[in-house]
């Protein structure tokens, strides 16, 4: 039993879709898209610096184009598939929720209005490293904070106000080790990106949208989703609440996943599988040189 993970936001770095765009079509697919969304993905995959790509508005589209293109690449079908954050929409692609260029104009739209709802207060996120999910997340509300992310194998991610996020660095929860800032320019899954919900069902509107073809395990409750209206229905109001990728975990392990392969750019979530999944064989595609290695795993684990 295999899963295809897609990564969220923070996991791009510049020039990471470069040599993606070597491989047959794929140049010309992100070139298409480029034109659908009106923001030039090759630029911003292969030339832009760390700055320019952290801007919400560029790294959701980029994220998903770059998970969209490594996925074709590895031209197989996993028995599961599962996004965090943005990663989502990716997944709903893979899924056969919805086309390819529909899912770059949704998250397009998502992250405008992501972008804008970010703009009115100066807020951001930061990962804790260590300490335990029931003194944490009530130490976190005692700050003001939200546990946003609650990503399992010891990470939480927390959002709120830069002054929130200040008092946060000061006082750490017991039992955790860091607080590291994270490369994204808002509080995302929280309630400050509450304006940006009604924009994203307004997108939704004129999606054409199918059942998922294989399992879709949706990060608000670690639940697999059978219809496809849900899964848009989900991916619409996760914008502005918790990720629990600890429950999508769990059910990786309640349905018997032995191997989990993660999209491009690859690493963050196969190293949290690593840790909460001991025993399931993972991979991270981060250069096409991974593509062989990823296909020898779907031979080996693959049922669908």
């Amino acid at each position: 039993m295999l899963v295809l993970v897609a990564p969220g936001q923070g996991a791009q770095t510049p020039g990471f879709l470069t040599p993606w765009l070597d491989l047959p079509g794929a140049a010309d697919r992100a070139a298409a898209w480029s034109e659908a969304i009106g923001l030039d993905l090759v630029h911003y995959g292969t030339k832009a610096d760390a700055e320019e790509i952290r801007d919400t508005a560029v790294a959701q589209p980029l994220l998903v184009a770059a998970g969209l293109l490594s996925a074709a690449a590895l031209d197989a079908s996993p028995d599961i598939v599962a996004g965090h954050s943005v990663g989502e929409i990716t997944a709903a692609a893979l899924a056969g929720v919805i086309g390819d260029e529909a899912a770059l104009r949704l998250v397009r739209a998502r992250g405008l209005a992501m972008a804008d709802a970010a703009a009115i207060t100066e807020t951001g996120m930061a990962a804790l490293l260590g300490g335990e999910p029931e003194v944490t997340v009530p130490h976190l509300e005692k700050l003001g904070l939200t546990a946003a992310n609650v990503n399992g194998g010891g990470q939480i991610v927390a959002a709120g106000t830069a002054e929130q996020l200040a008092a946060l660095a000061e006082d750490k929860p017991e039992g955790v080790r860091r607080v590291v800032p994270l490369k994204v320019a808002g509080a995302f899954h929280t309630r400050h990106m509450a304006p940006a919900v009604e924009r994203l069902r307004e997108a939704s509107l004129e999606l054409k949208i199918s059942d998922p073809t294989v399992t879709y395990v949706s990060n608000a409750d670690g639940r697999s989703v059978a219809t496809g209206d849900e899964v848009v229905s989900r991916l619409v109001g996760q914008v502005a609440n918790p990720v629990r990728w600890d429950l999508c975990m769990e059910t990786f392990r309640e349905m018997g996943v032995t191997a989990l392969i993660e999209a491009c750019p690859g690493g963050t979530l196969t190293g949290l599988a690593k840790r909460a999944l001991p025993g399931v064989q993972t991979l991270a595609l981060k250069t096409p040189d991974d593509l062989e290695a990823a296909r020898a795993l779907l031979i080996e684990h693959a049922g669908a």
